[in-house]
């Protein structure tokens, strides 16, 4: 096609999208550099709902199962969510890549959306659940499908600059999560956590579905179905499996404990059974032969193990050791969130300018054991401003791996399964999580309450009266102890949490020593819809006639992404495209 019939078959669309209007079988869409910033944003405002709600109810927790009636069940609010957002993942990106994303993503915004309403108008516990893991299906989505859409309309080349925020945004709802949790429960109602959510996700519906065109397909393979149920069932198996054996109730001897894990081993069984005869496999197995997928992954696993195990641990040490309040504990955790959002951000931007990215996660796994060593140094005596330091490079370290590894393994992937390996990856990461969370946590409340005891039969209490009071002691009671017994409890925190730290080390180690058989190869110049030939890319600095007023313009404010150019903004309706495919 001449450069004159295809100015006359374009016709540019609203926000900077220019739609073509040549035969169906040629691309529809090109995206400028303003409409990808445009879309960005509601991608920000998806992943920073989804991932704000996995911690937000901590601070809340008491008061929501106090009102709806469910203290002895209250396990069910984390759970629920946790349980539907992981089984989800892989759903998503699966579909995502048979069906096209925007529908998918406009349907998770709106489900999370509609759940959050419906648990601030729950009036009993169990509905209160069902519509929290409603919203887990709807915020699994949002988390991987954010993620994809940014493979869609940005090269690899250049998308580091959009992941490092994306994953600076995980880091700042970690921690804000339970600051504004506590913030709602003592200034206004719990229902305000799920009211937050609201005007947020329609801000995100209502700029996806004005500015996000992304083709729609039919799938022309069977869905596997039969790969869906097995995963689910397996993951279902582990979520409980690490549930029944971290709690007092149950615990890692208990025969059900076993029982549901020899029912995860079976249900994994038949998952790669199914998947090895599926005609489009949920997971293919042809990912784990992929040694830059297998690497990158298995690093995020191993990070996600060692983060959330010192995000759930942490905040009660501070309280204890320090006699902080758990909002203060919480703000204690900032220097964490800042080192993430810090080497997160800076490292997508130096990728893109670069296009180097292996040395990202051997210096941010080495730094992450170098805090964990520092952190099983912990005592009661250690100032906040030194645990302060320990938590800023611990942070620092995973803002260097978490993004980057997404970003790598879309890379190794052919771009019509890039939504697949997406979520592949998130899924052990948070795999990882619930196994650090359970068997650390383990570990840990075991230690313990061992040593509790010991403070408290030193003290003279029976053995009985210890166990009593070991399982019951909190920040307020142990400021009614005499000052010796105050000091053992510290202590006896500070020994138990150590060894935590340590236990988290070897992982950690094992991940750097994957990493440094990372393979670094290119990063793609092309858009994942560019290179499906679902859009079309413009030369950098091409100068084309505009049709209307024949004065010639220079396009490079309104480049499309994906030809690996930083374009400045320019009146797309100015700014005819030449039709050239790279």
């Amino acid at each position: 096609m001449s450069k004159t019939a295809a100015n006359d078959s374009l016709a540019a669309a609203p926000n900077g999208a220019v739609s073509a209007g040549t035969s169906a079988d040629e691309p529809k869409l090109i995206l400028t550099q303003r409409t990808i910033w445009v879309i960005f944003s509601a991608l920000i405002a998806a992943m920073f709902m989804s991932s704000l709600d996995q911690t937000i109810v901590s601070t809340e927790m008491p008061t929501i199962v106090g009102e709806l009636g469910g203290v002895s069940h209250q396990a069910w609010v984390t759970t629920a969510y946790l349980l539907a957002t992981t089984i989800v993942m892989p759903i998503y990106g699966k579909f995502g890549d048979v069906l096209g994303r925007r529908n998918l993503f406009l349907f998770a915004i709106a489900l999370f959306t509609l759940a959050s309403v419906g648990c601030a108008f729950a009036g009993d516990f169990w509905t209160f659940v069902v519509f929290r893991a409603i919203q887990g299906l709807g915020g699994g989505g949002l988390m991987i499908l954010s993620q994809a859409i940014i493979a869609d309309i940005t090269p690899a080349s250049e998308r580091g600059k959009y992941m490092g925020p994306l994953g600076a945004i995980f880091g700042l709802s970690a921690i804000a999560g339970p600051l504004l949790g506590g913030f709602f429960v003592d200034h206004l109602t719990w229902q305000w956590a799920f009211y937050i959510n609201i005007p947020i996700g329609i801000v995100a519906f209502t700029i996806t579905w004005f500015t996000l065109r992304l083709p729609s397909h039919k799938a022309e393979k069977p869905i596997d179905i039969l790969g869906v149920i097995f995963l689910s069932i397996a993951t279902t198996c582990l979520i409980f499996f690490t549930d029944f054996g971290g709690s007092a109730a149950h615990g890692w001897a208990a025969l059900e404990t076993w029982a549901i894990g020899f029912g995860f081993i079976a249900a994994v069984a038949a998952f790669i059974w199914a998947e090895a005869n599926a005609a489009d496999p949920i997971i293919p197995l042809s990912f784990f032969r992929n040694p830059v997928f297998v690497n990158a992954t298995a690093i995020g696993f191993a990070l996600g193990l060692g983060m959330f195990a010192a995000i759930a641990f942490v905040p009660t040490f501070l309280q204890m050791s320090s006699g902080t309040s758990a909002a203060v504990s919480g703000l204690l955790m900032l220097p964490m969130m800042a080192g993430m959002m810090l080497t997160s951000i800076w490292s997508g931007l130096a990728i893109t300018k670069t296009g180097k990215y292996k040395k990202y996660p051997l210096v941010g796994t080495l730094m992450t054991a170098v805090a964990m060593v520092a952190m099983s140094t912990l005592t009661g005596s250690t100032p906040l401003w030194l645990i302060c330091v320990y938590l800023f490079v611990f942070g620092a370290g995973l803002g260097l791996v978490m993004q980057v590894v997404v970003l790598v393994v879309q890379n190794s992937v052919d771009p019509h399964d890039v939504g697949t390996a997406t979520s592949s990856n998130n899924y052990f990461r948070e795999v990882g999580a619930a196994l650090g969370v359970a068997i650390f946590g383990t570990l840990f409340t075991n230690r313990l309450f061992t040593n509790l005891q010991g403070v408290f039969t030193d003290a003279g209490m029976s053995d009985q009266d210890a166990a009593g009071a070991s399982a019951t002691i909190d920040p307020a009671a142990m400021k009614e102890l005499p000052e010796a017994i105050q000091s053992g409890i510290i202590d006896a925190y500070a020994d138990s949490l150590a060894p935590v730290f340590l236990y988290v080390v070897p992982f950690i180690l094992v991940a750097f020593v994957v990493a440094i058989f990372l393979k670094e190869i290119p990063l793609s110049d092309e858009a994942g819809m560019v290179a499906r030939g679902e859009a079309l890319a413009a030369p950098a600095k091409d100068t084309v006639t505009n049709v209307d007023s024949g004065v010639s313009s220079d396009p490079a404010g309104d480049t499309p992404l994906g030809s690996g150019t930083s374009p400045e903004p320019l009146d797309p309706a100015l700014d005819p495209v030449p039709d050239q495919r790279v």
